[in-house]
């Protein structure tokens, strides 16, 4: 699941509620305490938790108790266009520097 799809599972107007924790994702829809997408007003449903819990001692033996519905999985994106023909003038220019170095050089 996308951060993008993650953050569609929020807990609101009958949504699922899914947080992710360490790259893994919980469908916490089943606890009150996450009733309509917050969690006692310090977090919210559809977002990777991660960063947000890790001082929290009690979080692995909490989260565990939901059920696992999915990984979370950053978007590749593909590098912008371009990258191939800067190094090919690159290397063009080498070799026409050479050329002439050695041109000059007789």
């Amino acid at each position: 699941m996308t951060p993008e799809e993650l953050a569609r599972c929020d807990g609101r107007n009958g949504r699922k509620a899914c947080v992710a924790v360490n790259g893994k994702i919980y469908d916490v829809s089943a606890s009150p305490l996450w009733k309509e997408g917050a969690h006692q007003d310090l977090h919210l449903a559809g977002a990777d938790l991660t960063e947000a819990l890790q001082q929290a001692p009690h979080v692995r033996a909490v989260i565990e108790r939901f059920p696992v519905v999915g990984e979370l999985v950053q978007p590749v994106v593909a590098p912008a266009g371009g990258g191939h023909l800067k190094y090919v003038v690159i290397v063009g220019i080498v070799v026409i520097a050479l050329f002439v170095f050695f041109l000059l050089r007789s």
